[in-house]
Parts: C-alpha cells; sequence; structure tokens
C-alpha cells in the first residue's frame, strides 16, 4: 500500500478502526472517517495509524447524508492527492424481530449500513473513474449469506451490500475499478459487546472456530482486498467468519 491513500468510514472504533491502522502499517495514507460525535475516539484511531507508520487525518462524515459522503472524497484528495481505496465500513445494529422493530429504528438501519454505502461508493467511483480505477471494500457481514432470527433489518441491509458490491463491480471492472465486501462473524466491537452471552455461544455454536474475530482479524481480509495482491478479484463476497456459512447447522 505504499503511496496509495484513501478513507475509512466507521473508524473511530472496532474493524474500521483496525483497518486504518492495518493499512497505515502497510505504508497507506488514511482519512478516518466518523459521526462527529466520534471525534475524540477518532483522533485515537490517527494517533495509532501514525505510530504504524502510515499518514492519518480525521474527517467528521455521516455515511447517510450524501453532501457528508462527497466531502469525504473531495478532503481525501485535497490530503493525499488521490483516492486509491476506499473501506466502507460504517454500520449500525439495532435488532428485533420483524413484527416487532420499530419503523424508525429499520429506517435507521437500512439508510447507514446500505445507502450509506451507495452513497460512498457513488463519489468514490465518480473520482476513481477518471484518476485511474481504484480498491473499494464494502463491509458486509455473515449475515449478508444467512437469515438471523431478530436481525431482519441488519440481515436485509447486509444482503443489500453484497448486492451493491456485485453490481458495482460489473458496472465497472473495465475501467479498473474493482469492488469487494468482506462478510465477518461475530467480532469484538463495541456493536457486539452488548450481545447476551447465551446469545453469542448460540451464534459461535456455528462456527467450525468457535471464537469471536479480534478486528485485526478482519482487517487483514481489507487490507488485502485493497492491495494490488488482489488485482484479479472483485465481485466477491469474501466471509471472514471461521466457517460459520460453510455449516448447514450447530454440529457440536
Amino acid at each position: 500500500m505504499d503511496g496509495k491513500a484513501g478513507l475509512v468510514t466507521g473508524a473511530a472504533s472496532g474493524i474500521g478502526r483496525a483497518s486504518a491502522v492495518a493499512l497505515a502499517r502497510e505504508g497507506a495514507s488514511v482519512v478516518v472517517a466518523d459521526l462527529e460525535g466520534s471525534h475524540e475516539a477518532g483522533a485515537e484511531t490517527v494517533r495509532l495509524a501514525e505510530a504504524a507508520g502510515g499518514r492519518a487525518c480525521w474527517q467528521a462524515c455521516d455515511v447517510s447524508v450524501a453532501g457528508d459522503c462527497e466531502r469525504l472524497v473531495a478532503q481525501t484528495v485535497a490530503a493525499y492527492g488521490n483516492l486509491h481505496f476506499a473501506v466502507n465500513n460504517a454500520g449500525v445494529g439495532i435488532f428485533g424481530t420483524i413484527t416487532e422493530m420499530d419503523e424508525s429504528d429499520f429506517d435507521r438501519v437500512i439508510a447507514v449500513n446500505l445507502k450509506g454505502v451507495w452513497l460512498g461508493m457513488r463519489y468514490q467511483i465518480r473520482h476513481m473513474l477518471s484518476h485511474g480505477g481504484g480498491a473499494i471494500v464494502n463491509t458486509a457481514s455473515a449475515a449478508g449469506l444467512v437469515g438471523a432470527p431478530e436481525s431482519g433489518a441488519y440481515v436485509a441491509s447486509k444482503h443489500g451490500v453484497i448486492g451493491l458490491t456485485k453490481t458495482a463491480a460489473v458496472e465497472w471492472g473495465d475501467h479498473g475499478i474493482r469492488v469487494n465486501a468482506v462478510c465477518p462473524a461475530l467480532t469484538r466491537t463495541g456493536m457486539t459487546a452488548p450481545i447476551p452471552a447465551d446469545i453469542k455461544e448460540a451464534l459461535l455454536s456455528w462456527q467450525a472456530i468457535r471464537r469471536e474475530a479480534d478486528p485485526s482479524e478482519i482487517a487483514s481480509a481489507i487490507v488485502w482486498l485493497c492491495s494490488d495482491q488482489a488485482s484479479y478479484v472483485t465481485g466477491t463476497a469474501m466471509p471472514v467468519d471461521a466457517g460459520a456459512t460453510a455449516s448447514a447447522g450447530p454440529w457440536r
């Protein structure tokens, strides 16, 4: 990633922070983006990325707002001269059965997790088309490959992310733009911390490796997909899920 520049959304914590730091460790310049209220945590990500050997700066961005997504691309280019890669990682999890979830909560999940990816790619691709191409990685989920109880909005949003990823890959592959998604299983982040232990145990029972992922393990896949080492890879929804989607159900 030496000499490459890009952005990571949802980078104040979790998979986003781990990705920004891992990209910086490989020599990239990274714009760390998250909600304005996450400025302090975002500044810590910047510090960690710089300590890892790359360049980094902070930019507030609500991915559900078109103007913010457009500015994020412009400010990345202003800071570092180009946009070689983008990691659309920002997401929220609000859970409940299909019959019980509030409409406003459903709308929020779709606005951030799905519309936010669409808006991000809209402006990222527009820049990449006239500046030599690039690589985009969207954070989907193992829940984008299967259903899950009490997760209808989240599952729908992540299935949608995979659909957008595949469509963008087909549309722009001949223009030097690669678009892929990663599909993590249960990962130790602020989003998963409140999940009760019995539910975590049930989720882990689907996996061949029965533990939660560290965010750095997801970040490793993201960095590879951003890099030239993945130059022939586009349109994938890559499970990084300890075998969770390889099984038909809990098997031990």
